[in-house]
């Protein structure tokens, strides 16, 4: 709830004005109903006219005051409920940048969403109740009652009867229904997660005519939502019932006294009928405050899961004095043990020792599942290992500012992804400061240059959201011209040339010889011939290394490597290349 709170910050002063005002509009009301005994029993019992007119014209007043009060403190709470949701998304916003990529992965990206839409609103909403009614029902029903126990002690003890009565059944209800909300959220997010994949992958599903099982699934989903609110509401609508019986039980027993106490000249008709208005402020107060109970058991649960966002920590994070220039690409590997869930025992790669010299240019290859990914990320430091280390230009990974060591060591992932914008616009996610004649200088040595000066707004051209309008060959050379652009001391390439053509692949590796002599180039590849040229080639299985030769010696001694020169070159080559 603290962590929560923080995020109020500069919507303070709102949230006070709010509570300050609400305050003022219930000691209006509280007074009404006691200006009216005076109208009834100053006033028209005793025929006197001008009474009449002076507490007339009092509750006209106190009418505007609280009518006033109200109007400014609603507004007061729209800005600070409005406010704390705007700098509560902010602020997870900003932490999800700090996340690495295992942070992420212990959330999900659905359950993110759900924290950022779902469960903000609910804590907007929740807290809108409390500055408002939470405040309002509480010193109405403190009021409500001192009043009836000046007009009429022993009148009251049925009011507190009642009050009992209901605070011990919305009491139980809101216990169970707090443990069912804990679990609807949960839910939200197998629902939200349902709608990501499936509309992330409608070509998918529409190529494979899967639309009614992804209708059933989120169906299923959708169900489960279901049954467990019309569980929760279906215990919350006994509210109104024991309401209800609290109301009845309340006016019964005061009409009945109350016509006692009048015949016996204890009591009067104006303190009878303020105290009918009492009784129905203070049960209704108690009806307020059962609802703002539902909105907090509801809150409860999204204020929980944002502070997990909040509150996590990153697993990377910068050390206190970062080295901030990376003198050069060479890379060392000693003795390197990874695994995605530190301590788990299930390593991605064992014991990797490798050395590599600034400026070669490595080939990676290696079965599905070998490591080759896991393998490049840990160079840019996406993930920390569990023991050895990783350098870059002599220096342990760690000893770096990460956003200098990110400059340096360039990476094309194999889910290349391109924003909304026009093609510049992503170039420039390489390097803000590129010119024209670089970006296109980039797009040359990627041969992007090819499809874009067939555009009709060549570099201006629009690229809708995720690249849809370019095909997946096009999105992986406007990536790598994106790459480009940042002039790193290392460049990685993560099997983000497979959806282009040989010849092109050909090309883009013989432009890097010419473009960036010095750069540290490594290439994870599924086929030979992306890799077969360079200085040296890397050859994973497992998680460990195999072997790392040249090609030529390769061919000669590594069984691995054979077999799969063999099923690619002597079966039949390339997709577009001849045997």
């Amino acid at each position: 709830m603290k962590t929560v709170l923080q995020q109020l910050k500069q919507y303070k002063r709102n949230a006070w004005t709010c509570i300050g005002l609400t305050a003022l509009e219930v000691v209006m009301e509280i007074l009404l109903p006691f200006v009216t005994a005076h109208i009834i029993d100053d006033g028209l019992q005793a025929a006197n006219l001008g009474a009449v007119y002076r507490y007339g014209a009092l509750m006209i007043v106190m009418a505007f005051i609280s009518l006033a009060c109200g109007a400014f403190a609603g507004k007061a709470a729209a800005a600070a409920s409005s406010g704390l949701a705007a700098n509560l998304r902010e602020a997870i916003y900003a932490r999800i940048q700090t996340f690495s990529f295992s942070n992420i992965d212990k959330f999900s990206v659905p359950g993110l969403v759900t924290r950022m839409t779902t469960d903000i609103t609910n804590v907007q909403n929740a807290f809108m109740m409390v500055i408002r009614v939470a405040v309002r029902s509480p010193l109405t029903l403190v009021f409500s009652y001192a009043m009836c126990i000046y007009i009429s002690p022993r009148l009251s003890a049925m009011f507190f009867i009642a009050v009992i009565f209901l605070v011990a059944v919305i009491g139980s209800i809101m216990v169970v229904t707090l443990r069912i909300f804990n679990e609807v959220f949960q839910k939200y997010d197998d629902l939200n997660a349902s709608v990501q994949e499936n509309i992330s992958a409608i070509r998918v599903v529409k190529a494979f005519v899967r639309e009614r099982y992804e209708n059933d699934k989120f169906s299923k989903a959708s169900g489960n939502l279901y049954r467990l609110f019309v569980k929760a509401e279906g215990l919350l609508a006994f509210n109104n019932p024991a309401m209800m019986v609290a109301v009845y039980f309340c006016i019964i027993s005061v009409s009945w006294l109350g016509a006692q106490f009048i015949v016996g000249g204890s009591m009067t008709t104006g303190d009878l009928t303020s105290l009918f208005s009492y009784i129905m402020a203070l049960l209704m107060s108690l009806m307020m405050l059962s609802m703002v109970v539902v909105m907090i058991s509801m809150s409860l649960a999204s204020i929980r899961r944002i502070s997990e966002v909040l509150t996590e920590t990153p697993d990377l994070h910068d050390p206190e004095n970062p080295v901030t220039e990376v003198a050069d690409g060479s890379i060392d590997f000693d003795h390197v043990n990874f695994s995605y869930k530190h301590g788990s025992g299930k390593n991605a790669l064992s014991d990797i020792d490798l050395h590599i010299r600034s400026g070669e240019t490595i080939g990676v290859i290696g079965g599905t599942g070998s490591g080759k990914s896991s393998l490049v990320n840990l160079i840019c430091r996406l993930y920390d290992v569990d023991t050895g280390a990783v350098r870059v230009g002599g220096l342990d990974v760690r000893r770096y500012d990460m956003e200098a060591l990110r400059n340096q060591v360039s990476v094309v992932l194999q889910k290349n992804t391109l924003f909304s914008g026009t093609i510049l616009d992503n170039l420039r996610w390489g390097n803000p400061d590129a010119t024209d004649e670089e970006c296109i200088a980039a797009c040359k040595a990627a041969c992007a240059d090819e499809f874009i000066d067939r555009m009709p707004d060549g570099y201006h051209t629009r690229i809708e959201r995720g690249g849809n309008n370019v095909s997946g060959g096009q999105k992986q050379r406007l990536c790598i011209a994106r790459a480009l652009l940042k002039k790193p001391k290392v460049l990685i390439l993560d099997d983000s040339t497979s959806a282009v053509d040989t010849a092109t692949d050909a090309k883009i590796r013989a432009a890097f010889a010419k473009t960036i002599p010095g750069t540290t180039k490594i290439i994870i590849a599924q086929r030979i011939s992306s890799v077969q040229d360079a200085d040296r080639i890397l050859v994973l299985d497992g998680g460990k290394i195999n072997a790392f030769d040249t090609h030529e010696n390769l061919l000669k001694t590594n069984a691995i490597y054979q077999e799969i020169y063999e099923s690619q070159v002597k079966g039949g080559g390339d997709f577009d290349q001849p045997a």
